[in-house]
Formats: C-alpha cells, sequence, structure tokens
C-alpha cells in the first residue's frame, strides 16, 4: 500500500484540508491535516460520544501530522471550530 493516498480521511474518504495549530497550542507550528466533512463518522459519532461519556457538547476530527505520520483526534466544540486555521490552497503551493 505503498501508494495510499494519506490526506484521504480514513473514516469517510474525504479529501483532508491542511490545518495550521495555534502558536500557542502543543501541536507544534508545523501544518497538519484534518478531516473537515462534516459528515464524516468520526465528527458525527464524537458527539454522541462525547455527550453520552463526559457530558460534554464536543466533538473530534480525525488529524494527521504528515512528518510523523501520527493520526488522533482534534477536538472541537462546534463546527465551526478551528476552520479559521484552514490553509489555502495557494498557500499550499508557495
Amino acid at each position: 500500500m505503498e501508494n495510499e493516498d494519506k490526506t484521504l480521511c480514513p473514516h469517510c474518504g474525504a479529501k483532508m484540508k491542511l490545518w495550521k495549530p495555534p502558536l500557542e497550542s502543543s501541536w507544534g507550528i508545523n501544518s497538519q491535516y484534518v478531516c473537515f466533512n462534516d459528515e464524516c463518522s468520526y465528527y458525527v459519532k464524537g458527539w454522541v460520544r462525547m455527550k453520552d461519556k463526559y457530558n460534554q457538547k464536543a466533538s473530534y476530527r480525525h488529524r494527521l501530522n504528515p512528518e510523523t505520520n501520527e493520526s488522533g483526534p482534534l477536538p472541537v466544540w462546534s463546527a465551526m471550530a478551528h476552520r479559521d486555521r484552514i490553509v489555502e490552497e495557494r498557500e499550499e503551493t508557495e
């Protein structure tokens, strides 16, 4: 599976977007790939799981660090959370 496109979400198959973490976060300074598909099963089921298990109105989106291949959840508190940190296509090619 060498040709596997790691920028596709393993939960829904959507193309993930480059996302730049805030400087003050513990994510580091390098961009990561995040699935911003609001119909992704990982994101949709996250709302239910976080409410049932922790009584929190929150969810998570799938995230991949392309430098380390480490993946996991990016916590979100709304559908719009973190969207302001999406890197535009033109910035990706610069």
